[in-house]
């Protein structure tokens, strides 16, 4: 067994024996709202949106982009289980604007074009906003949902606000 299992083990042990009422939080986010975010680890959204358990849903992946398996999510989140806004926030010093689609193909010795889309970029804010907009813009998720766009700064903690990205989000 690995140290870090052990770790893990054991930190988990901790966390149960002070579970407590925890046991009777649902599955609904109680505060109704839900984070889209990268998966880099500086980035705490429980820390950096002041949250607990069962106040919201944090959807987490390469980038932070609005990719169908993130759209699915959301979706589940606004259906199934009551969130009425959502957050995309990207972060600043992203490895997903460091490399190329194509790089991450050579990385992996893909020799023609994988399937895989990576979701790379060049611009941070503007794939924000495009990120934004891609959910705005998909047929299932309602009018109402305001979408607000933030980067969150990994030198000062701060989520400053795209505008471009929030009005991009908001109801028409």
């Amino acid at each position: 067994m690995s140290k870090i299992v052990e770790e893990v083990e054991a930190s988990n042990l901790n966390y149960a024996d002070n579970f407590g009422s925890k046991k009777d939080l649902e599955s609904k986010p109680t505060r109704r709202f839900a984070i889209l975010t990268c998966m880099d680890a500086r980035l705490d959204p429980a820390k950096f949106a002041g949250l607990v358990e069962g106040d919201a849903h944090v959807i987490r992946n390469a980038g932070g982009r609005a990719s169908e398996d993130a759209v699915r999510s959301l979706l589940i989140s606004y259906k199934l289980l009551d969130t009425k806004e959502w957050f995309v926030v990207h972060h600043t010093g992203c490895g997903m604007e460091t490399v190329t689609d194509e790089e991450i193909d050579e990385i992996f010795e893909i020799k023609n074009s994988s399937n895989i889309n990576w979701l790379t970029f060049k611009d941070n804010k503007q794939s924000l906003v495009e990120d934004v907009l891609t959910l705005r813009n998909h047929p299932l998720v309602p009018k109402s949902i305001p979408i607000y766009g933030y980067i969150y700064n990994c030198s000062s903690g701060i989520l400053e606000e795209v505008e471009e990205a929030t009005l991009a989000g908001q109801s028409k």
